[in-house]
C-alpha cells in the first residue's frame, strides 16, 4: 500500500491531523539576520527568509517539526512555503531552491518516520498569472503559465529527491496559478499525488482570481488531488459555511486550516488553542471534514487542542457526485444529462 492509498485508508475511520504554521514558530524565536544567513554566502539580507532555515538552522526546523509531531499531527509540511525561484529572488538566492526543498523534505521525513506522512509545501508565489499588476496595461503579465511551471519543477523535483508523500499546493490565491503548479507535479511525475489548498479573499468565498468555492473545485477537479480544502484566509467560525459547501460537491477528502482567528492591529493572532479547537470541533459536529489543521497563528498547542477536539468524530463521508460536466468561469456551469 503506498502513501496516498494508506492516508485515504486511515482518513476513511478517523479525522487527520495536519501541522500548524512555521512562520508563527519562526518568529517567536525572534532570529537575527545572521541566524538566517548562517555561513552562506549571499549579498542580500536574509532576515525572514524563513525557508533558508532548512539549510542554515536544520536543528530549528526539526524543532518545529517534532512539536507539531509530538502534539498529534498525523500530517507534517514541510518549510518550504516560499522555496521557489520567484520568492527567493527577494532574497538573492535563486541558486539555492532545489537544495532549500530537498534538505526541508528530509529534515521532516525523518521527524515523521513510517507512521506519518510528509507533505511538500508549495506556495503561489508572489506573482499571479491571472491579474496585471499594472492598472493602466490590464492585459501585461509578469511571468507566463510555461515560465511558472518550470518554476515548480524545480522546486518539486527538490522535495521529491528528499522524500516527500505527496506535494501540497497550498494558499491557492490565483486558481491559473495552482493549475501550472498541478502541470508541473505531472512533469516531474505523472503519479505524484496533489493536494489542492484554496485560500479566500473576502466572506463572498472567492479567491483574489475571482473564483468561488464551486469554480475552483470545477478547475482543478481534472487534477484528481488527494484531497481539497481551504487554509489561511480567516478563522475557523468564517470558513465553515465555505467547507461546508464545498464539502457537499468535492468527491475526494477535504482538509482544511484555518488561521486562529483574525489578526490585530499589530498583526498578531490572539485567539487561544481552546477558541480554535472549538470552532474546528464544530466542523466534525456537522461532519464536513476529513483532515484538520492550523495556519497563521496556530502552535503546537493549538494542533493538540483540535486534535483532542476532533478525537471522538467520524470523518466526513466522502459524497457520490452525480457525472456531469461541469465547465468553470468565474462562476461554474453544470450542463445537463
Amino acid at each position: 500500500m503506498n502513501a496516498a492509498e494508506r492516508l485515504k485508508a486511515e482518513a476513511s475511520r478517523r479525522i487527520l491531523v495536519k501541522d500548524g504554521a512555521y512562520g508563527t514558530q519562526v518568529q517567536a524565536r525572534r532570529l537575527a539576520e545572521g541566524d538566517y544567513r548562517g555561513t552562506l554566502a549571499l549579498a542580500r539580507d536574509q532576515k525572514g527568509n524563513n525557508d533558508l532555515l532548512n539549510l542554515t538552522r536544520p536543528e530549528l526546523v526539526r524543532e518545529i517539526a517534532q512539536s507539531f509531531a509530538d502534539a498529534g499531527a498525523d500530517i507534517l509540511a514541510t518549510n518550504t512555503f516560499n522555496a521557489n525561484r520567484v520568492s527567493q529572488a527577494d532574497y538573492g538566492a535563486e541558486s539555492l531552491v532545489r537544495e532549500i526543498n530537498a534538505a526541508s523534505a528530509r529534515i521532516v521525513r525523518e521527524v515523521a518516520g513510517a507512521e506519518r506522512w510528509v507533505a511538500g509545501a508549495v506556495g503561489p508565489t508572489n506573482k499571479t498569472l491571472s491579474l496585471s499588476p499594472d492598472v493602466n496595461d490590464p492585459g501585461y503579465r509578469e511571468i507566463d503559465f510555461d515560465t511558472l511551471s518550470d518554476v515548480y519543477v524545480e522546486q518539486i523535483e527538490g522535495l521529491v529527491e528528499g522524500g516527500v508523500d505527496f506535494v501540497l499546493i497550498e494558499t491557492v490565491f490565483d486558481t491559473l496559478n495552482a493549475k501550472a503548479a498541478v502541470h508541473a507535479a505531472r512533469r516531474v511525475d505523472p503519479g505524484l499525488p496533489v493536494m489542492l489548498s484554496m485560500t479566500i479573499t473576502d466572506l463572498s468565498g472567492r479567491n483574489l482570481s475571482g473564483h468561488s468555492i464551486e469554480s475552483f473545485w470545477a478547475s482543478v477537479r481534472h487534477a484528481r488531488p488527494l484531497s481539497i480544502g481551504l487554509n489561511c484566509s480567516f478563522g475557523a467560525g468564517q470558513l465553515r459555511p465555505h467547507i461546508a459547501a464545498l464539502s457537499g460537491i468535492a468527491d475526494t477528502l477535504i482538509m482544511a486550516y484555518p488561521n486562529a482567528g483574525l489578526p490585530n492591529d499589530l498583526g498578531d493572532y490572539d485567539e487561544c488553542a481552546r477558541t480554535t479547537a472549538g470552532l474546528v470541533r464544530e466542523w466534525a459536529e456537522q461532519g464536513i471534514v476529513n483532515i484538520v489543521g492550523g495556519c497563521c497563528g496556530t502552535t503546537p498547542a493549538h494542533i493538540a487542542a483540535i486534535a483532542e477536539a476532533v478525537r471522538d468524530f467520524p470523518p466526513r463521508a466522502i459524497p457520490d457526485v452525480e457525472r456531469r460536466t461541469r465547465l468553470a468561469g468565474i462562476e461554474p456551469m453544470i450542463l445537463a444529462a
